[in-house]
Parts: structure tokens; sequence; C-alpha cells
């Protein structure tokens, strides 16, 4: 019998379309060629889902699709989690990534079905008895916004049940301005872990760099949770109250697209983490299982 614990995740399943890579940005009415382009089903649930199929984890997916080709393809390609999803009477939420010559990506994503995602919902697809001591990670808080608006509803359920919360909040297409900082703290201070990209743990905390953002973030979660900030080819950090920083450096490797690094790279943590390994084992488990995903093209989560 598997002594897996229980693994969950909460959030945004979308089309990605990825395209690239592209320097300098084109004109208006200009045309440009790319050398590589590939649709597969993205947003940061999926992603960590796909990851977790690949790892033989056992796991729940709550999420909803549109009424359209794509909502159909999307379910068919995540069965059987994907049975009984809520179907939107909407398109399907697209995002186009750019990508460019550094690393770095942009995007462009409709609203579409992310937006339709409620708390009933998410609450009548879980297994909330099944998850009891383990771990559900919720993300994609910002594209999923009726979901948001009862977060307080979603963490109470999960303190009923035992289940640790790890939230990664991913990037408000608004910014971080005033209101989605006040409610990323928030949402923080009933988390377990708080995970972020070094990007995301710089604006949130207002620190200069990935190491003074760790302590930081550290501050904003439950007594007793963690902090953990990924740093792309420089690896990963975490930091648990009352415990020294740890830092994991990431395998060098021919990256194709960085797009969902950080999400897989949730995926291998937490099922390290609901195995029994330490949180130093779940850095090198995350980092390894992003570099291997994002060196293939097309993407594969084959971690052998």
């Amino acid at each position: 019998m598997s002594s897996q614990k229980p693994l969950a995740v909460v959030g945004n399943v979308n089309v990605d379309l990825i395209m690239g890579p592209v320097a300098p940005w084109p004109d208006p009415g200009t045309e440009v060629i790319v050398e590589h382009d590939e649709l597969r089903i993205g947003g940061s649930a999926a992603n960590s889902a796909l990851a977790w199929r690949a790892m033989n984890a056992n796991f729940q997916l709550a999420a909803n699709t549109g009424a359209d080709l794509y909502g159909s393809w999307m379910r068919e390609g995540l069965m059987p989690h994907a049975a009984g999803w809520p179907v939107a009477p909407v398109n399907s939420t697209i995002s186009v990534g750019i990508t460019h010559p550094d690393g770095e990506r942009s995007f462009f994503t409709n609203r579409g079905h992310l937006e339709t995602l409620s708390w009933p919902q998410v609450r009548d697809m879980l297994d909330w008895p099944g998850l009891a001591g383990g771990w559900l990670l919720l993300c994609g808080a910002f594209l999923t916004e009726c979901l948001a608006a009862d977060y307080d509803e979603l963490f109470a359920q999960a303190r009923r049940y035992d289940i640790r919360v790890a939230l990664d909040t991913g990037w408000p297409p608004a910014g971080w301005n005033d209101d989605n900082m006040t409610r990323a703290r928030h949402w923080a201070a009933q988390s377990d872990c708080l995970l972020a990209n070094e990007l995301e743990a710089t604006e949130l905390t207002g620190r200069a760099c990935c190491d003074q953002a760790l302590g930081a973030l550290l501050k904003l979660v439950r007594p007793g949770g963690m902090a953990v900030v990924k740093c792309g080819p420089d690896g990963a950090r975490a930091m648990q109250q009352a415990g020294k920083a740890l830092h994991v450096a990431a395998p060098r490797v021919a990256v194709v697209d960085t797009i969902g690094a950080g999400d897989i790279f949730n995926a291998g943590f937490l099922f390290a983490l609901a195995s029994g390994k330490t949180v130093e084992t779940a850095l090198a488990m995350g980092t390894q299982s992003a570099s291997r995903a994002i060196s293939s093209s097309p993407r594969t989560y084959d971690f052998g």
C-alpha cells in the first residue's frame, strides 16, 4: 500500500498556445515567423496535475472548462480526473505565450471559463474526507476571481479536515497594486506553504533579492508553515519557521520554453513532501522535475 499522503490541486485549467522566440517585439501590422510552437493543455492546475500523473501520484483535481471544442479536448486529456467538471456556457480560456530569447515570456489571455469557477463547485468536486492529512495546492488566484472571492470558505474547509494548503497565487494581470497585495497577504496568512517565483516574491515583500524575500514571505504564512521561492536557473530556496534557509541548485539543461516550470516544480515539491521526504529532498525533486519538462519538445512529463 502506498504511503503517499493525499494530494489535490484547485485552480486554472486552460489552453496554452506557445510560440517564439520573438525579439524585438514586432511593429503593428507586420508578421513574424517563429521557430517553436506548441498547443497543449495548460494553466497552473493542469501543469501540476499532468506532472503528478507522470509521477504516478494519487491526486484530485478541481477545475472547469468552457462549452466548446477546446473544453472537450481539455476534459478528454485530463480524464478520469475531469469527469463531472462543470462546463461553463462560455468559450474556454486560451493563453497565448510568446517566448523571448532571454527566457522571459509575455502572455495574452482571454477571460473565458476561468472566471466562472466557484467555491460551491469546488466544494462539491472534492472528496474532503479523502484528503484528510494531505496537501491541497491552490493556484491561479487572480485568474479565478469568483472562486478567490470565497477563499476564506475554502481555507476553513481545509482546516476542518486537517488539510494543509500550499498557495501559489501567480502574477496578477493588474500587477501588484495595493488591493492585490492585501488579498495575497490575507490568503497567505491562512496557508501552510507559500510558493512564489523570484519576481513575485520580491514584489510581494518589497525586498531586493531572493534571499531577503524568503524570510519576509515566511512571516506571512500560518504558524509552523514554510515559504518557497523558485529562482529559475538558480534553483529554489525554502525556509521553515525556526529553521535555516535551504537552497538546491537547478541542473543545467537546454531550455525549450519555461512556461509552466513553476507549476511543475510545485508538483514535484509537494509530491515529495506527501511521500514523507525532507524539505531539502522536496526542493531537489521540484527543480529536477521542472528542468526535465522545460527542456523537452513537445513538452513531456516523463520523469522516470
